[in-house]
């Protein structure tokens, strides 16, 4: 089983309009109300491609009901754990540029916090687990990095979604895949990376420090997988990209949930690279059918 952690979900109101102007009344063109949270992102592709999978996390008030029916209508299961404040909103606004307005997140109690955690005890060693997105201020900084610890405890997997020192902290436990894009990983190490050879030689800096996996994306230059003794890469596809949100989790869960069908990194990186791509070339996380129009034309290649 796989399971997503989105320790702080979202109602994403989705309002678009031809032009934004500040201090006046805007008409919206069209409106859309959508479960997010980077985690249930990638529960939602998951689905799509029938990897049996679960989303944890807290849910609260009437948003929070909200978004666990709007996940059993996508067929996502879901089993979240109760909390007496409510789930924010967050607002995507689609004029001439995308802006994105989203919330700080409910306080969550000590109480609470147990109910979460109490979760993991039962994970067993053919369980994958996938951390995404940000913490609530009430939840400590090293939430994950405990989790983690339950996780490794109980002989399980985990992916993590995270960047900077998060991500430095996270690789001694040796994660099964870590998913930087170019950009992040020449923050990590403070470096330019002018070259398809150089974004290589730190992709595996990760590996050597105890990331099993290795995944960057590069925007329109596609995607490279690093691994202990490979590297492959593949151009991006070509499409009409609508959407940046969501293309990264999706990318992850491609990723993930064809790796524990398979364990072949090869497979896992041209699912990865689809989901990603269709979901970009999408309004919102892509559907099967976007993902296989795709796939197609992911070429991998050995770098």
């Amino acid at each position: 089983m796989i399971y997503t952690v989105t320790l702080n979900p979202s109602i994403d109101y989705v309002v678009q309009l031809p032009e934004l102007k500040l201090g006046e009344v805007n008409r919206l063109k069209t409106t859309y109300k959508f479960p997010g949270g980077k985690g249930i992102n990638v529960s939602r592709i998951l689905s799509q491609l029938g990897h049996q999978n679960q989303a944890w996390g807290f849910l609260g008030g009437l948003t929070g009901k909200f978004v666990s029916q709007q996940l059993t209508k996508l067929g996502v299961a879901n089993r979240f754990t109760p909390i007496a404040d409510d789930t924010r909103i967050n607002v995507k606004l689609k004029a001439e540029q995308e802006t994105e307005l989203n919330a700080a997140g409910p306080q969550i109690t000590p109480a609470e916090k147990q109910a979460f955690v109490e979760q993991f005890e039962h994970l067993t060693a053919t369980d994958i687990v996938i951390f995404s997105g940000s913490v609530p201020s009430s939840l400590p900084q090293s939430f994950y990095f405990d989790l983690i610890q339950k996780v490794k405890e109980r002989g399980a997997e985990y992916a993590v979604d995270t960047t900077g020192e998060a991500l430095l902290k996270t690789l001694v436990t040796k994660p099964l895949v870590v998913k930087p894009n170019n950009h992040e990983l020449a923050d990590l190490f403070d470096v330019e990376l002018s070259s398809l050879e150089a974004i290589k030689t730190y992709g595996r800096k990760l590996v050597q420090m105890g990331a099993q996996h290795v995944m960057i994306s590069m925007a329109g230059d596609g995607g490279m997988l690093v691994t202990k003794d490979h590297c492959y890469r593949s151009a991006a596809p070509k499409g009409t990209v609508q959407n940046s949100v969501g293309a990264g989790d999706s990318m992850l869960a491609g990723f993930t949930g064809t790796y524990a069908a398979t364990h072949d990194p090869v497979a896992s990186f041209r699912y990865g690279l689809a989901c990603g791509s269709a979901t970009a070339f999408s309004a919102d996380i892509a559907t099967k059918k976007k993902i296989e129009e795709v796939l197609p034309q992911i070429k991998i290649e050995e770098f």
